[in-house]
């Protein structure tokens, strides 16, 4: 699918250049990602042909999936990726223009406002799908100008919810096999009981662990997860 140019540049590399910048973009693909109850809804709605105005807003908390899956789907349908908090003033000014389908991550907290209401805009006049992911709806985000918070509070919305304690487990082991970290099964079952019930504090306390052993050059133990940790960490019962 052919993108507009933008300024004497084509629509991939507008995209290129400010696309959501993922540390492990090779992990975002469908087969990485990991299913459970708590994403159903989401999946449900990412799987369809149509959504209604052509629209769709996927949000929920941190580390619950919702970039993961704006990926696959823009790769699935060829869709331009952009990060809102990287609009600018100038960017509106310059009209960004997109043609084909589009998935905006951050959606919630835009850096102009205007410049994501003319990319809906166009979309809309296209024929055009939108996905969009952020923390929170349309109805609990703030945005200054009327017609983007009308257009997106009339937006479907799905969400991706906190994981259950099986997803949890398979989580953390996927985030552990991601940065290629070899890690005993006791530690891995004892930070499973001792950390957060949430996707975020789980993508916290890996990245903090690989950062750790890596510039200490030792592996990730008990003792070394209690240093780093120490403010994730739930008290032994």
């Amino acid at each position: 699918m052919t993108k507009r140019d933008v300024d004497g540049v084509s629509g991939r590399a507008v995209a290129s250049q400010m696309a959501f910048p993922l540390r492990r973009v090779t992990a975002m693909t469908s087969d990485r990602f990991i299913n459970g109850p708590s994403n159903v809804a989401a999946r449900a709605w990412l799987a369809r042909s149509q959504w209604p105005d052509g629209r769709l807003w996927l949000w929920g908390p941190s580390g619950t999936g919702k970039t993961h899956l704006l990926t696959v789907w823009a790769h699935e349908h060829d869709a331009t990726v952009l990060d809102a908090r990287l609009f600018s003033k100038s960017s509106a000014g310059g009209r960004i223009r997109v043609q084909g389908n589009l998935a905006i991550d951050n959606a919630d907290s835009p850096g102009d406002e205007a410049t994501m209401l003319h990319l809906l805009n166009d979309a809309f006049s296209q024929g055009d799908r939108v996905l969009m992911a952020g923390r929170l709806p349309p109805s609990r985000s703030h945005f200054m100008l009327p017609d983007l918070a009308s257009r997106l509070r009339a937006t479907a919305t799905t969400a991706t919810g906190e994981p259950e304690d099986d997803l949890r487990a398979t989580l953390l082991l996927s985030l552990l096999a991601d940065r290629q970290l070899v890690v005993s099964q006791s530690v891995t079952d004892w930070l499973w009981r001792h950390l957060p019930r949430t996707g975020n504090a789980l993508v916290s306390a890996v990245e903090r662990l690989d950062e750790a052993a890596l510039v200490r050059k030792q592996p990730i133990t008990r003792a070394l997860a209690l240093e780093m940790l120490p403010d994730l960490l739930m008290p032994e019962e």
